[in-house]
């Protein structure tokens, strides 16, 4: 199991000191980039992007949370992204043409979508995405507490990566995730779990991080 905390729950006073635990301790940086319009709040852009990236030696997961993302699939890549994931719901009949933009600037391309959308939704793309992100809360808020169905939704998506042979492609989640339902979401197919308060607003982050390796 890959953990990847999300940046949002660190300390913007200390963030150089998250950074390096992230490096330490964990496998991915999660970004969340929130514009105040596909979700109510606004969270940080470029300056603070490339800050990270200048320290980072893990990969960056970059999660769109904004209307027309394709605009700025480019900048985030040139900002040494190496995943770049955007809703289903904020591109709609344009997710094909979205994931190939993410394609083309050697970044892996990921589809996001929210509990309120069926899973169903996204099928028609797993053929060409490189993960898929499941949000277990609602995108645009974070310290919300996770929604038990979403388990079923990730076994869901699970099921049809297996069933189309795309048995590599791994499912990660996002939103109340801690040590507790960790191991459930492993059983369910989760790869790759996003954690942020659970992780920097724990007592002891580095223990946080390998309870939710399961």
């Amino acid at each position: 199991m890959l953990i990847a905390p999300s940046i949002l729950a660190a300390d913007f006073l200390r963030l150089e000191k998250d950074v390096e635990l992230v490096n330490s301790h964990a496998d991915i940086f999660h970004l969340d980039i929130m514009d105040g319009t596909f979700v109510p709040n606004i969270s940080f852009g470029f300056p603070v992007v490339d800050a990270i990236a200048s320290k980072a030696r893990k990969p960056l997961d970059v999660h769109l949370m904004i209307v027309n993302p394709e605009k700025y699939v480019k900048r985030f890549a040139d900002s040494g992204a190496s995943m770049i994931s955007f809703h289903y719901e904020a591109a709609l009949e344009r997710t094909p043409e979205v994931i190939s933009l993410i394609k083309s600037y050697g970044v892996k391309a990921g589809v996001v979508i929210n509990p309120d959308c069926p899973v169903e939704k996204i099928f028609p793309y797993l053929d060409s995405v490189d993960f898929v992100l499941v949000m277990s809360v609602f995108a645009g808020f974070g310290g919300q507490k996770f929604i038990p169905e979403s388990l079923d939704r990730v076994k869901a998506v699970r099921v049809e990566l297996d069933r189309i042979g795309r048995h590599e492609i791994p499912v990660e989640v996002d939103g109340g995730v801690d040590p507790t339902n960790a191991p459930q979401l492993k059983e369910a197919g989760a790869a790759i779990l996003v954690a942020g308060s659970s992780v920097f607003r724990a007592p002891d982050p580095v223990k946080a991080i390998e309870l939710m390796r399961v």
